[in-house]
C-alpha cells in the first residue's frame, strides 16, 4: 500500500514535465506492443490511432502541454513506424497515409493542448482552493488569537478598573473615617481627663458633637454594606407602603447639624400619597441626598426638599444653590467613586442612590437649580392599594 501510494504521488498531476513523457513514452509502447500482432486481421490504423492518442492525454494531465507536445510527436512516430505501410520505417507509400499521419499528429498535438490547458486549469483552481483554506484557517486562528487578546485585555482592564476603585475606596473611607474619629477622640480624651472645667453647656454641646460623629461613622458604614450587598446583586427591598413625607421630616430632624450654616425649607402637601418602597432604604437614599445637598450649600444659601404626586409616582426633589453638575458630569456623577468638583465624600452616595432608586422601579437624575445649583429628581411608584 505504501509503495503504491509513493508511485501516485510520483505522477501526480503538476509532476515533472520528463517524468510525464516517460509515462507517455512507456503507455505508446504498450500500445504498440498490443495492436501489432493484430495488424494482419484488423483495420488497425483508426484503432491504433484512437489508443496512441490515450498516452498523449496521460502525459497532459501529468506534465503540461510541454509534456504532451513531446509524446504528442513520440505517438505520431510510432504510429508512422507501426502502422503505415512499409512498416518499421519513416517512408510513406500512399498519399491517404501521409494525409492520415498529419491528421493524427495535428489531432494528438490538439487534444494534449487543450487536456494540459484544462489540467493546468484545475491545478490553478486546486491550488487557489487549498490557499484559501489555508488563509481561512490562517483567519480562524487570527480570529481566535484576537479574541483571546481582547478577553485579556478586557480582563487586565476591569483589574485596573477594581484596582482603582479599591483605591479610591481606601483613599475615601480612610478620609471619612479618620475625620470623625478623630472628633470623638478628642471631645471623650478632654472630657475623661478633666482637664479643663467645662461647663454643664459646653459638655452638652460636645457630647452632642461626638452624637454627630458617631451617626456620620453609622451613615458610612451602611453605604459600604449597601455598596457591598449592590456588587453582590444582593440588594431587594422589602417593599411595602412608605409614608415618603414622614421619613423626610425625620431625616431633616436627625441631620440638622448638618444644616447649622444653611436654611433648610421642606415643602411637603399633607395629601402625599404613599410611596412602594423598602423605608430603610429609602431612608438612606434621602440621607444621602441631604449630605450631598450639605456638603455642596454655601454658607448662608437655602437647600430645599420638596416632594408632590406625578402620575402613578411621587417626584421627590433635593435642591442646593451650590457650583452645580456639569453637563459631561450628570450620566458619569452615579458611577460609585465618582465625585464632584471639589467633594471630598467617599464616591458611594449618589451610586447607592441610583441603585435603591432603580430597584424600586423608580429613576433618579440631576438638574440645574432655578437659582444656580444641582436638584437631584428622585421618581418612585405610588402604593396603589
Amino acid at each position: 500500500m505504501r509503495k503504491d501510494r509513493s508511485v501516485a504521488r510520483s505522477v501526480r498531476p503538476g509532476s515533472s514535465p520528463w517524468l510525464a513523457a516517460a509515462v507517455g513514452f512507456a503507455l505508446i509502447a504498450v500500445v504498440v506492443v498490443a495492436i501489432v500482432p493484430l495488424r494482419p486481421r484488423t483495420p488497425s490504423s483508426p484503432t491504433a490511432a484512437l489508443l496512441l492518442v490515450l498516452p498523449v492525454v496521460v502525459a497532459a494531465v501529468i506534465g503540461g502541454r510541454f509534456a504532451s507536445l513531446i509524446v504528442a510527436l513520440a505517438a505520431a512516430a510510432a504510429y508512422n513506424l507501426a502502422f503505415i505501410r512499409p512498416y518499421w520505417t519513416f517512408k510513406i507509400d500512399a498519399v491517404e497515409d501521409s494525409v492520415a499521419l498529419l491528421v493524427f499528429g495535428a489531432v494528438a498535438v490538439a487534444i494534449g493542448t487543450l487536456v494540459a490547458v484544462e489540467s493546468e486549469r484545475h491545478r490553478s483552481a486546486e491550488h487557489r482552493t487549498r490557499e484559501l483554506e489555508a488563509l481561512n484557517e490562517e483567519l480562524a486562528r487570527l480570529d481566535a488569537e484576537r479574541a483571546q487578546l481582547a478577553e485579556e485585555a478586557n480582563r487586565v482592564r476591569v483589574l485596573e478598573q477594581v484596582d482603582e476603585q479599591r483605591a479610591a475606596l481606601l483613599r475615601s473611607v480612610s478620609h471619612d473615617l479618620r475625620t470623625p474619629l478623630a472628633t470623638i477622640r478628642a471631645v471623650v480624651t478632654d472630657l475623661r481627663d478633666g482637664a479643663v472645667n467645662y461647663s454643664e453647656a459646653t459638655r452638652a454641646e460636645l457630647l452632642d458633637s461626638v452624637g454627630s460623629e458617631s451617626e456620620r461613622l453609622d451613615r458610612l458604614v451602611a453605604n459600604l454594606l449597601s455598596m457591598s450587598r449592590i456588587e453582590a446583586g444582593a440588594l431587594k427591598p422589602d417593599r411595602q407602603a412608605a409614608d415618603l413625607g414622614e421619613l423626610v421630616n425625620d431625616r431633616v430632624r436627625r441631620l440638622g447639624s448638618l444644616f447649622e450654616h444653611v436654611r433648610m425649607q421642606v415643602d411637603l402637601p399633607a395629601d402625599l400619597p404613599l410611596v412602594d418602597g423598602d423605608y430603610s432604604q429609602l431612608d438612606q437614599v434621602v440621607t444621602n441626598l441631604l449630605e450631598n445637598a450639605a456638603r455642596h450649600a454655601p454658607v448662608g444659601s437655602t437647600v430645599r426638599i420638596a416632594a408632590r404626586p406625578v402620575g402613578s409616582m411621587v417626584e421627590l426633589e433635593v435642591a442646593d444653590e451650590g457650583i452645580g453638575v456639569p453637563d459631561y458630569l450628570r450620566r458619569r456623577i452615579f458611577e460609585p467613586f465618582r465625585r464632584g468638583e471639589g467633594s471630598e465624600s467617599s464616591g458611594i452616595g449618589l451610586a447607592i442612590c441610583k441603585a435603591v432608586v432603580e430597584a424600586h422601579d423608580g429613576s433618579i437624575a440631576v438638574v440645574d437649580s432655578p437659582g444656580g445649583g444641582a436638584t437631584f429628581v428622585v421618581r418612585l411608584p405610588v402604593r396603589h392599594d
